[in-house]
């Protein structure tokens, strides 16, 4: 097995080696730069989808009805080819009779759809809490904003709900703060723009129709009297949305490992959120996304059966979470 070691080697190569590290800061620097128009092209980008978002926004809730045209998809056509006509003949003469016997339902828009989604993906439902459901069916839409130019770099998310009888904001935010340049402390370290830090947003409940607390009654005994009184007390209840009142990270960087791993989690559900089920929603709600992320997650368990376990909790050096 060959050994190298770098302290072994003659001062006038240490000297030629810190040159070379030098230029590797420089390298940093420009990448930092790279990172930096990517976001600006991001950002651009962002406005010409949105208009298609809009309209996603629209079907999904049924404000717009599709028409025929924007119905059409490729699989519907293979399918009506490979039936025979004798066979699409007695189905439509089945489906007449069906329809005189039961009115035909037309629900409005397509009811649940982001819950769908947050039930189906594992990284999403192990946040649900039964009594989030009820509350999630009034979601109506989630987007993504990017940070201005001139602005710390940052990405929102923003979760739209219809009017309920929950809260009372329209709106629910999560910003994620991130961070594209050189540590000087440890510049080699640089792998791309990361999320340093998160903040979440007050939701304004309704009485009584906060989720993210329980009340508990507890009987206590004087301890002069002997009497016993029963009190009631709020303590703190699972619940997706207790997303919006995250971890904070330490300006010095001095966290608990559990405080840290729920910080690095909260990150990684917010780039999950952006990079996948914001963009690619319908497919998150068919389950095809679902089928991808799979196959993509046995990829690289081939990889990591060859290059030993990954324990979060042992190898996640910071709270930061790289975006590339």
């Amino acid at each position: 097995m060959f050994v190298f070691s770098y302290s072994m080697l003659p001062k006038a190569v240490k000297r030629r080696v810190h040159a070379l590290k030098r230029l590797q800061v420089q390298c940093a620097n420009i990448e930092a730069k790279f990172y930096e128009e990517v976001h600006e092209l991001e950002r651009k980008y962002a406005a010409l989808y949105q208009p298609l978002f809009d309209k996603r926004r629209e079907i999904v809730t049924g404000t717009v009805e599709p028409t025929d045209e924007e119905c059409e998809w490729q699989s519907d056509k293979e399918e009506e080819e490979e039936l025979a006509a004798e066979v699409k003949e007695k189905a439509a003469i089945e489906d007449a009779k069906k329809e005189e016997a039961t009115p035909e339902e037309d629900p409005k828009g397509i009811p649940e759809f982001w819950l769908t989604i947050f039930k189906s993906v594992d990284m999403l439902s192990d946040m649900l809490q039964e009594h989030d459901e009820p509350i999630l069916k009034h979601l109506k839409d989630i987007q993504v904003k990017f940070s201005e130019p001139g602005q710390p770099m940052s990405f929102t998310l923003e979760f739209h709900f219809e009017p309920n009888g929950y809260f009372n904001n329209a709106v629910l935010t999560k910003v994620y703060k991130m961070k594209s340049e050189p540590d000087a402390s440890d510049p080699f370290s640089f792998e791309g723009p990361e999320i340093i830090d998160c903040e979440g947003c007050q939701i304004d409940w309704h009485k009584g129709k906060d989720v993210t607390v329980k009340t508990i009654k507890k009987k206590q005994k004087h301890k002069g009297r002997g009497t016993v009184r029963t009190v009631t007390k709020q303590v703190p209840n699972d619940s997706f949305f207790n997303f919006f009142n995250p971890v904070k990270a330490s300006p010095d960087g001095e966290m608990d490992e559990d405080s840290e791993f729920t910080l690095a989690t909260d990150f990684e559900i917010g780039h999950f959120f952006r990079e996948r089920i914001v963009p690619r929603a319908v497919l998150y709600f068919t389950g095809e996304a679902l089928e991808d992320d799979e196959s993509e997650q046995d990829e690289e368990g081939d990889e990591d059966d060859d290059e030993g376990d990954f324990d979060p909790k042992v190898s996640l050096q910071s709270t930061s979470f790289p975006l590339f």
